[in-house]
């Protein structure tokens, strides 16, 4: 992967965010890197992997999250920097 791209779901709630994960990862060819509660039972799950994999999973998964509980956001990074993985504490 030359191009590594990073998709985040956030929802409120733990079980939005499971079936959110649970989707992305059916949907598409990307890798799960992280679950992150951050506080008021907000939740963000990131994946990564190529660019259209990446925006597919995420779509997946923020339909997935809605129908259960509530979606909060969604964002793709389609070519992150190399600081933006030092950042969040994962190797690109």
């Amino acid at each position: 992967m030359s191009r590594v791209a990073l998709g985040f779901i956030e929802t409120r709630g733990n079980t939005g965010a499971i079936h959110a994960i649970d989707a992305m990862l059916k949907t598409a060819n990307v890798e799960f890197v992280k679950r992150v509660e951050i506080g008021g039972a907000y939740v963000t799950a990131l994946v990564r992997g190529e660019v259209g994999a990446v925006r597919a999973s995420v779509e997946a998964g923020a339909e997935a999250a809605a129908k259960v509980g509530e979606l909060v956001c969604t964002n793709i990074i389609p070519s992150a920097h190399e600081e933006v993985f030092e950042l969040i504490g994962i190797e690109k």
